[in-house]
Formats: structure tokens, sequence, C-alpha cells
């Protein structure tokens, strides 16, 4: 499987936005991932829908960018970063007792964009089976979401494994905590797609980074 490599916009110098959407695309990664945090859902607010449009402002055309709501309504809120320029919108299935799941992923995928579902860390793997035949990518969280910056929780990585045996072909995504370590460790468990914030927004030069990180990614993959 392809190992894609997403920097996500909350860890760069919001001082200087322009500059950090376009190192990320000048650094070879294969998405931009925004973090959109509505204060209910979790502890800490971040991004509006105009931030997918000034991302695709300043990335090159067609250059992907993935969408993380971790809100309360993603319902409500999808169609408008879609609108913006999101090319994936993922959601939680945390929520899935409040929203109806299957309408959402239906509505994300007749706006043209991809859908991912999100697990947090104490969500069990089966809660993801029923809802695989509506979904294009699984973020298992590997840290509690609401501030970028934590740990990454390697009691995720049973879950990663077991949900790779349900998808042999789908993507599954980790966020939180991911460096050159824990990137391996999630890939030799199964995961093909890495979200890293601080450490690498931190990095001199992000393009040798990401390409180290690939590599290391890749490596662990085909040898699980």
């Amino acid at each position: 499987m392809n190992i894609q490599i997403l920097p996500s916009l909350l860890a760069a110098d919001l001082a200087h936005l322009g500059d950090e959407i376009r190192r990320v695309a000048a650094a070879g990664a294969d998405a931009l991932h925004l973090d959109i945090m509505d204060g209910h859902f979790v502890p800490n607010l971040s991004f509006a829908p105009d931030t997918s449009a000034l991302c695709k402002k300043y990335l090159p055309e067609g250059f992907p960018i993935n969408t993380h709501l971790m809100m309360t309504n993603p319902d409500k809120y999808a169609g408008r970063f879609i609108e913006k320029g999101s090319t994936t919108v993922q959601f939680h299935l945390e929520m899935r007792e409040q929203i109806d799941v299957r309408a959402l992923a239906s509505e994300i995928r007749a706006k043209g964009a991809r859908v991912g579902l999100v697990v947090n860390p104490d969500t069990p793997a089966e809660v993801v089976r029923p809802y695989l035949d509506c979904a294009d990518e699984i973020l298992c969280m590997t840290v509690f979401p609401g501030y970028g910056g934590q740990s990454f929780i390697a009691d995720v990585l049973p879950k990663i494994t077991a949900i790779r045996a349900m998808a042999p072909e789908m993507d599954i995504m980790v966020d939180g905590g991911v460096n050159f370590e824990t990137a391996e460790l999630a890939a030799a468990a199964g995961a093909n797609a890495f979200v890293a914030g601080s450490f690498l927004f931190k990095q001199t030069d992000m393009k040798a980074a990401i390409e180290e990180l690939r590599a290391r990614c890749a490596a662990a993959f085909r040898a699980s």
C-alpha cells in the first residue's frame, strides 16, 4: 500500500500561515491535514471552513486537503468544508448515536470528497466494522484529540491491527504523537497513513524528515 505523510497545520507558525502551507507542498507531503475543533466535542477551538479556501489558495492545484472534524455536529459543517476545498472529510464514530453515519458519508461522497471515519483511543475496533463499506479511510487517534504535542498511546496498536484484518485494502491513518519511532510501530501494526504536526513543523528540513518517515514506515509495513 502507498505510505502517506500528512503534516497537520495545527502545528504551523500561524503568523506565517501562507508560507507554512507552501512549505508542506514543497516538502513532498501527500496531503495537508486540517484539525477542526469546536470547543465542545474537544476542549479547544481551531479553524473554520475558510481555512480550507486559504489552503487551496496557497497549495498547488489538486493538492489534497484532509479535514478532520472534531465536532459534535459534523453533519452541519462537512459540506461547507468541501465547498471551500477540502478533499477528504473525517468525522468521529463516537457521534454515531447523534448523527446518521451513512447519510453523512453519502453526502460527503456526493459532494466529491472522500470519507474518513475516526475512532478515539478508547473506542473498540468493532465499532468500525458496520461502517467499513461507507468509508474510504479509517483514522485511529493515538492521542485523545484536542491538543497537539501529546504522547503516542501505544495501547492503540492492537486496534490498528484488528482494523487492518477487517479491511485489508483500506487506508488506515494514525494521528497523535507521531515521530520516526512511533510511526514505525504504527506501520508495523498495519497503518499506512501518518499525520504529524509538531514533529514535522519543528524540522529545519521538512522534506528530508518526510522522506525518512516515509521510508521507515514503508519498511515497517512491508515487514509486518
